[in-house]
């Protein structure tokens, strides 16, 4: 696999080309045999980008066009997606790296399934969301006025980065948050990702290198906010810190009255993190699940309605990929707060608006935000359409997983009455996960 370095400055010099008119044939994305088997050239139907489409063209829903960033505004509304989820990075990626710097950072909003970019100076809107069928998916928007409203697949020049293979070569579409240190012309010098993405077990003093942040997090430390002259700077990291800010407004970083919020929420920052990983690791098992029981001689049990139905030698070849989902979902060796965090009042509000809860008020969005990022040890991402598409087998596996590690498993970061509180909130909120949690329960007593 490329050192993350080097897939940063490859994908830097193939963004260029992708700015072009036509790319030489060198540079081209090759779909490999799992992107050609899901069919994922074919037209995506099953996600919010490809509903608000239909809505477009049926004139059930139209844009308003703004002065100040164009249809953005609508764009993102019409998607349910609120503008306190605003973060910026001012890492030079995405297929606008020439327009995006200390400067002039990219700002991200995003959803449970759906991100939006937005870029100073741009014609186009960033679109990505989640496909039940395809996985992750990529569009582009033309921002200009009085043009047709069409999101457009954009497929090769993403890929290109957003492979997990790494140009062209055809692993599996991934969204991308990483961390490292940049110097003033948006080079970078030292990398905290490795070649895995800023995850929930990553230490908060390796995050958000590239982003800026605001909000605050006490006596730890962390890599936001910090833009070097040149490498000589990266023994005094520890003096260039800028931390705990409420705003970026008159901060010194860049003019923040280009931007619809003066903010990059250290809170939204955790959750997207968090988001990003698992949603990653539910494309990975649409992706290679089905194949690797192919190449392994288990193709009838593609279409295995549960866990049980595949033979022994077929769940072993699968057990370690679903156990990384499982890992995800219960925050397996999430990072600890050294401190406790808190970012702005309507971000934190509206995320936790967005989600069902029990008859007691309880819900898998509640923020704890002292030792750890929310109140109770499981994912919210558990009651979202992209892991309810996931191949039945995969699901009831996962919920196996699940059931038996909240009502057993003494290492998971909460207390028995939290794991016991996940298991019911569940269980109420999924009729299909109550049996596997009665039956955990039981085994418990």
């Amino acid at each position: 696999m490329l050192s993350s370095l080097l897939k940063h400055t490859l994908c830097l010099a193939t963004g260029a080309l992708a700015l072009s008119a036509a790319l030489p044939a060198a540079a081209q994305f090759s779909l490999g045999a799992e992107y050609e088997a899901l069919g994922y050239s074919k037209e995506a139907t099953h996600n919010p980008v490809a509903r608000l489409q239909q809505q477009l063209d049926s004139g059930e829903i139209t844009l308003e066009y703004r002065q100040d960033h164009g249809y953005f505004a609508a764009l993102i509304a019409a998607l349910g997606i609120d503008l306190s989820s605003q973060v910026l990075v001012f890492s030079p990626t995405s297929l606008q790296y020439r327009l995006i710097g200390n400067k002039t950072p990219r700002a991200l909003y995003f959803s449970d399934d759906t991100y939006i970019g937005l870029v100073q100076n741009s014609t186009i809107i960033e679109v990505t969301t989640h496909d039940e069928i395809l996985g992750t998916v990529f569009y582009i928007f033309n921002n200009v006025k009085d043009q047709p409203h069409h999101l457009v697949r954009e497929n090769e020049r993403c890929l290109v980065c957003h492979d997990s293979g790494g140009l062209g070569v055809g692993g599996v579409p991934q969204l991308m948050v990483r961390s490292g240190l940049f110097d003033q012309r948006g080079f970078l010098l030292q990398d905290f990702s490795g070649v895995d993405n800023t995850s929930d077990t990553t230490p908060i003093a390796e995050r958000w290198g590239g982003w800026y942040v605001t909000g605050q997090h006490g006596a730890q430390p962390h890599l936001g906010n910090i833009i070097l002259n040149d490498a000589t700077q990266l023994t005094q990291v520890a003096a260039l810190r800028q931390g705990n800010l409420d705003t970026l407004e008159n901060a010194g970083f860049f003019t923040t009255s280009h931007y619809p919020r003066a903010t990059s929420d250290i809170v939204a920052l955790l959750v997207l993190e968090h988001q990003v990983t698992v949603e990653n690791q539910i494309t990975y098992v649409k992706f290679k699940a089905p194949r690797v029981l192919e190449r392994t001689g288990h193709g009838d049990a593609v279409n295995a309605s549960s866990w049980a139905e595949l033979p022994v030698s077929a769940q072993k070849v699968l057990t370690r990929m679903l156990d990384k989902l499982a890992d995800a979902l219960l925050f397996v060796a999430a990072a600890p707060f050294e401190d406790r965090i808190s970012g702005a009042a309507d971000y934190a509000a509206w995320f936790q608006q967005q989600g069902p809860r029990d008859a007691q008020g309880r819900g898998l969005r509640d923020f704890a935000l002292d030792t750890r990022l929310f109140r109770y040890p499981l994912s919210y991402l558990v009651l979202s359409r992209d892991f309810d598409s996931l191949p039945p087998y995969a699901k009831d596996y996962v919920y196996q997983q699940i059931a038996a590690r909240l009502a057993h498993d003494t290492t998971l970061s909460a207390t028995a009455e939290e794991r016991q509180a996940a298991l019911e909130i569940l269980s109420v909120l999924k009729e299909d996960f109550a049996p596997y949690a009665a039956l955990a329960s039981a085994r418990a007593q």
